[in-house]
């Protein structure tokens, strides 16, 4: 089963969304109603707010063996209209005081019925049925829907659970979104799962996971963004520092969490975060064990049941481990994806004989450890631990009718991971601020997904064959500032 302790229906808590929380025995039953009312469909979309609701919708569509959307309320226009017409959700759930947008409204809408109503669960759904269908950015062209079986969910959190030695004992604090695999497969899953129990703080703040933490909270999950925002209020409030410290496990993915930021946590409160790392199509890949070298700037070994190879350019695995070799990592595993929703050739373009092929660029130590280096393409940039492809930002600042031209590229940021970077070329005679650019994606886009800083010039530095050098695009080589 993929949640047996749901089945078991105790009155141990399960979840807490803020102020609202359910015992097992109650989300049982919720989840009993919800399945009642789908039963039969194909897919369900969730408005994915970080609420109860939310919660109670998707454990309710697992429950009865329905694909799951998540849809985030961040999304753009241009993001909504394509995963509704992608995904033809039979219906989408959403709080009663939500005010779905357009692009949605002519999804049959539901909410869901928390109070019992004598239900029992459906008989369990078969492994390979479809659990979570989740879009994710690529380097080019709108989101793709990544399908996730029940299998590889159910795979994926059991390697994790052994690597982190995560029982029903742990309690998770999580401010992570419910849309993405991090958030949602491991934050919110994962702890029903394994019988444990996860509280969701509906909004980040330093000072509400030190509460979490003192009230017996004993794992974190957070993205590097988060984690420098609670070193910095930890080096001004010793009481943050000591939260920390009671902590069993501080996680961290998403992006790569800076050595200096490893560095300020332990030094204010002795523990050592550990870093794991995968993608929506794989779920988690590698991770550093719980009794492992929480080395900064390496991920880990990979996970139980996962194989990795990293393939030289010619597509050959590499034999050596020396730390220093780069290859693009490839990888089998129970816990991959089972398709990209309607696209079947970008589904058989990311597999080669049967591995997958991330795009990553890493090296791997004597001890098996992996060192991922970057990207083979420039294009995908994590910034405030979501990947975001550089590419749908041009393409929404080339729909602006005052521009000719765009680039987009990515700076180190403290804060953020990285921080996106627009290069413009105006139309001739044409006039745009670089407020009102940035403004536009945000309206097309998710908020998210808007440059940070916006770099005018008279034209883009490109090679013989008319490709632009995004290697050439700083401010000392281009010129600085129109």
């Amino acid at each position: 089963m993929l949640f047996p302790s749901l089945a078991q229906a105790s009155a141990a808590p399960a979840v807490r969304f803020g102020g609202d929380a359910l015992s097992y025995r109650e989300l049982r039953d919720v989840a009993a109603n919800v399945a009642a009312e789908i039963g039969g469909a194909d897919r369900v979309a969730v408005w994915a707010t970080s609420t109860l609701h939310t919660c109670a919708a998707l454990f309710g569509a697992l429950a009865a063996g329905v694909a799951v959307v998540p849809i985030s309320p961040k999304a753009g226009t241009r993001e909504l209209e394509h995963m509704a017409a992608d995904a033809a959700a039979d219906l989408i759930f959403a709080e009663p005081a939500a005010e779905l947008p357009a692009a949605l409204q002519g999804i049959s809408r539901s909410t869901v019925a928390f109070e019992a109503a004598g239900h029992s669960l459906p008989p369990e759904p078969a492994e390979e049925t479809p659990a979570l269908i989740i879009y994710t950015s690529g380097t080019t062209g709108l989101p793709k829907g990544v399908v996730l079986s029940r299998r590889a969910i159910a795979a994926n959190l059991d390697a994790l659970a052994s690597a982190w030695a995560w029982t029903a004992e742990d309690q998770l604090v999580h401010a992570l979104p419910l849309f993405h695999v991090h958030g949602l497969a491991l934050g919110l899953l994962g702890p029903i799962r394994l019988g444990g129990q996860v509280r969701h703080l509906q909004r980040f703040s330093v000072p509400a996971v030190a509460e979490a933490l003192n009230d017996g909270a004993t794992m974190l999950f957070g993205v590097p963004t988060m984690y420098h925002r609670i070193a910095m209020e930890a080096e001004e409030d010793a009481g943050i520092a000591d939260a920390l410290r009671r902590a069993r496990l501080l996680v961290s993915g998403s992006a790569p969490l800076p050595a200096v930021e490893h560095q300020r946590i332990e030094r204010l409160c002795g523990q050592r975060v550990v870093e794991r790392y995968g993608m929506t199509e794989t779920l988690m890949i590698c991770s550093i064990r719980v009794d492992g070298d929480r080395r900064p700037g390496y991920v880990g070994p990979p996970l139980d049941g996962v194989e990795v190879v990293l393939l030289d350019d010619d597509g050959e695995a590499l034999e050596v481990a020396d730390d220093e070799t780069i290859g693009e990592v490839a990888l089998r595993s129970p816990s991959l994806f089972s398709e990209y929703l309607n696209q079947p050739d970008a589904t058989a373009a990311a597999m080669k004989d049967g591995w997958f092929l991330t795009g990553d660029l890493a090296t791997r130590a004597p001890d098996g450890y992996v060192r991922v280096v970057g990207r083979r393409s420039t294009d995908l940039i994590k910034s405030g631990g979501f990947k975001i492809g550089a590419g749908e930002i041009e393409g929404a600042l080339l729909e602006h009718e005052a521009v000719a031209e765009a680039a987009v590229t990515a700076e180190p940021d403290a804060d953020l991971g990285e921080r996106i970077v627009a290069w413009v070329v105006l139309r001739p005679r044409a006039t745009a601020t670089a407020q009102e650019l940035v403004a536009h994606v945000a309206e097309l886009l998710s908020a998210h997904k808007r440059p940070r800083a916006v770099h005018f010039l008279d034209e883009l530095p490109r090679n013989a064959m008319g490709k632009i050098r995004k290697t050439e695009l700083t401010v000392a080589t281009v010129g600085g500032d129109r």
